[in-house]
């Protein structure tokens, strides 16, 4: 059913990489009989070559193996090449192995940066520091075999011309990740290195129901197209692209058949802002609100377009900022609203509080309708199509993943319940519920696919995650949560600007060019020319650590006082200053408008 043809160039799965002093050499070592790709170090460029050169006595070349070629990204004066240098198999989606990279490394093809001009080559210099960053980029997998970036449907219904491409002809762009690195190989023909590669999260686990045994995978899918950190990227772009955009699909198998059913998240699709500025919950600014409808329609008909009827599930409070844009988004779905398009507000907080999720069933009574008329996926022993998914379920709270994933997870439960009555696994009552160990594997499984999702947006963990894991809130969870809390904080402000930089290069968001960076490093001017937060901070602790010394030196010299007061007043006013200039202190991005 989903085999590729044995036609079909197959892709190297292991190499070596030689380091020699003018190129580096790529020599298939899985047994395969292709030639070896050559990389200029001083430009970049590539050629396939029949044998590796010979080693000169001079300089023995380094050795690296490597499982795959990411992509090759290019900057003002040299082009990077990015390899896979460590994977581990994270289990196997339809029967093919999935591998989770777990180290990436950056080769330079820089040799060009010896005749540029110094201003270009300290520009260039922090343009590769960013990938740098890149290559600690987390949650990213790939099959040398099958398409990790269509859902099992999606496969399913690929026609047999499709099937017989290579498999980064068959990708879905918005979930291919290395989609832009991969250009210049695409140019150069060079099928058997193009490997695609998704940024998301893949677990799995078997479990035994009476002599029944079952298999679920959970994996996610992240959106490239607005892909970003938690307060750089929010709402949507001119053409509707939200930020992060997630597809979840939930795969059981049991007895040779196989279902599967997809539910996707996504920041409200608004253009709209938070920007970070010292304040633990920065204010949220609606942008252009006449250019609301036409936004919001873009991103419903590119949603009804792949996945068909949808349901639009809002989880963001009635009051204060977050009711502002509820109230918008309420609003302004009705335009698009129709028999196949339908949108619900979920007070989430309101009507759960901070331990009472099993509320949650009052939503699922107002959304079973949907997702028993628009189903899942089923196929037959012999792949057959018994059943399709007809719609999907949106889900939204403001970042898309704490709310998002309690409430997708208590979908995903109510779907694989019905996926195993309908095959005769469970009676008419049996629920997930009553096989502890089958229980247990499901709340795990979605709470690291929450976890995963979470770390790629803000950095650290889901909160909430004590629910999903356990079914119940927990002290250490409330604690966790709140140490989450302040981590998402500092990383926000403190390290994020770099981080978004990283993606935008990465992803081809932003092209560098000459004229333009390198005229821009040399304008930087102003406070923020100046601004750094561990300075402020270090000097008002500084003012504060003098006015204390000189009030305590007042019992023998009045004079002191004066001096106290100069002191905690020229803290006062530093931090004053700090405070009411917040942005500029914080870690910005660089290279993008954050406004966009």
């Amino acid at each position: 059913m989903m085999e590729r043809a044995d036609s079909v160039q197959k892709l190297y799965t292991r190499m070596r990489l030689w380091e020699f002093t003018d190129q580096y050499v790529i020599e298939p070592t899985d047994g395969s009989s292709g030639s070896s790709l050559a990389v200029s170090r001083v430009d970049g460029s590539m050629k396939l070559i029949d044998e590796v050169p010979e080693c000169t006595t001079l300089r023995v070349p380094k050795i690296f193996t490597i499982y795959g070629v990411v992509g090759i990204v290019r900057l003002l004066a040299g082009s990077y090449l990015m390899v896979i240098t460590e994977r581990e198999c994270a289990g196997s989606y339809l029967g093919h192995p999935i591998f989770k990279i777990t180290s990436m490394k950056v080769f330079p093809c820089d040799h060009s940066l010896k005749s540029t001009p110094a201003e270009q080559k300290k520009v260039e210099m922090e343009f590769s520091g960013l990938l740098n960053v890149a290559e600690k980029t987390s949650g990213l997998f790939f099959s040398y075999e099958t398409n990790l970036t269509l859902s099992a449907q999606r496969l399913n219904d690929l026609g047999d011309e499709s099937r017989l491409l290579p498999l980064w002809r068959q990708a879905e762009p918005r979930f291919l990740w290395n989609n832009y690195m991969l250009e210049v190989l695409i140019d150069n023909k060079l099928d058997p290195y193009l490997l695609p590669i998704v940024q998301g999260s893949f677990h799995y686990f078997q479990a035994a129901i009476g002599k029944d045994i079952i298999d679920v995978t959970l994996i996610a899918r992240r959106c490239t197209r607005r892909n970003g950190t938690r307060m750089w990227r929010r709402g949507a772009d001119p053409d509707g692209y939200v930020a992060n955009f997630v597809e979840t699909e939930q795969l059981m198998q049991f007895n040779g058949y196989t279902a599967s059913f997809v539910q996707i998240r996504g920041s409200i699709p608004l253009l709209w802002q938070q920007i970070v500025d010292l304040t633990y919950k920065p204010k949220f600014e609606l942008l252009k609100l006449d250019d609301a409808p036409r936004v919001l329609e873009r991103h419903i008909l590119d949603l009804r377009k792949k996945y068909g009827a949808v349901l639009a599930v809002d989880l963001v409070n009635k009051h204060g900022g977050e009711g502002r844009l509820c109230e918008k988004f309420g609003s302004t779905m009705q335009h698009v609203a129709s028999d196949d398009v339908r949108y619900v507000h979920f007070d989430f907080h309101h009507v759960c509080g901070h331990v009472h999720f099993e509320r949650l069933s009052l939503l699922y009574d107002q959304i079973s309708d949907f997702l028993e008329r628009n189903g899942y996926l089923l196929l037959n022993e012999k792949g057959e199509k018994m059943k399709e998914q007809l719609g999907v379920v949106r889900t939204n709270c403001i970042d898309c993943l704490d709310r998002t994933n309690v409430t997708q997870s208590m979908i995903g439960r109510n779907m694989l319940e019905y996926q195993l009555r309908r095959l005769g696994v469970f009676g008419a009552e049996e629920t997930i519920s009553s096989h502890p160990n089958l229980d247990e594997r499901f709340k795990i499984l979605w709470a690291n696919h929450g976890d995963d999702v979470s770390i790629q947006y803000s950095g650290t963990p889901a909160l909430k995650g004590d629910f999903v894991r356990f079914g119940h809130r927990t002290v250490q969870g409330i604690v966790n949560d709140g140490l989450n809390a302040l981590q998402r904080y500092y990383l926000n402000n403190f390290c994020d600007g770099t981080k978004q930089d990283a993606i935008d290069l990465l992803q081809g968001h932003y092209i560098v060019s000459v004229g333009r960076d390198t005229a821009a490093s040399s304008q930087k001017g102003g406070i923020e020319a100046i601004a750094s937060f561990p300075l402020a901070f270090a000097l008002v602790l500084t003012g504060f650590f003098f006015a204390t010394m000189s009030l305590r030196q007042v019992q023998y010299d009045f004079r002191h006082a004066f001096f106290s007061l100069m002191w905690a007043g020229i803290s006062v006013g530093l931090a004053a200053f700090v405070r009411a200039n917040g942005r500029v202190f914080c870690n910005r991005p660089r290279l993008n408008n954050p406004h966009r």
